[in-house]
């Protein structure tokens, strides 16, 4: 009976203590941003979680002519219609394991997340943590990249994301605290 008892001591204290260091995790947001409307909104996000700020950049920046959508030819086109396409991105990340929740933000390109996005994703793994997107659009929702990225991505623990544009800081918060992280 004493030797239950103990055990169940025992289980109780593991559980606290994992609990104690899943709410010692830090947070990140990190962000894809072309033209620099990201940042500004990935800029909110952090300052409302207390998370660190980091920015995914491409190896080689984007140009205008890069960004042109309308040209099928454009880098940003190419990278689109080609499924496994995973664009180069300087990798200065440091201790990415220390986060247990991060919020990753882009523009919305064709309905879903730009290809570095899961270059960043399948560099840093994840696995197990909690990730929630946040995006900006000229007029594009992000349910395709919440869907998409659910599928691709399973051992991440997804929480629906969103477009945020022109979201005040009263607006992030509230999202934020809307998400019961």
């Amino acid at each position: 009976m004493v030797a239950v008892a103990l055990s169940a001591c025992a289980q109780n204290k593991k559980s606290e203590q994992k609990t104690q260091e899943e709410n010692n995790m830090k947070t990140l947001v990190a962000y894809f941003s072309a033209t620099g409307t990201t940042k500004s909104l990935a800029g909110k996000i952090a300052k409302a979680t207390g998370g660190d700020l980091y920015e995914i950049k491409p190896e080689v920046k984007y140009t205008a002519e890069d960004l042109d959508w309308r040209v099928k030819t454009s880098r940003s086109s190419v990278e689109m219609a080609d499924k496994n396409s995973r664009p180069a991105f300087v990798k200065d990340l440091e201790n990415a394991d220390q986060y247990g929740t991060v919020f990753i933000g882009f523009p919305v390109w064709w309905y879903t997340a730009p290809t570095i996005i899961n270059t960043f994703i399948e560099a840093y793994g994840f696995e197990g943590k909690t990730v929630v997107f946040f995006a900006t659009s000229g007029g594009s929702t992000i349910d395709k990249a919440n869907a998409q990225f659910k599928t691709q991505y399973p051992k991440i623990s997804w929480k629906a994301g969103k477009v945020l544009n022109g979201a005040s800081d009263q607006d992030v918060k509230a999202w934020i605290d809307s998400l019961s992280l």
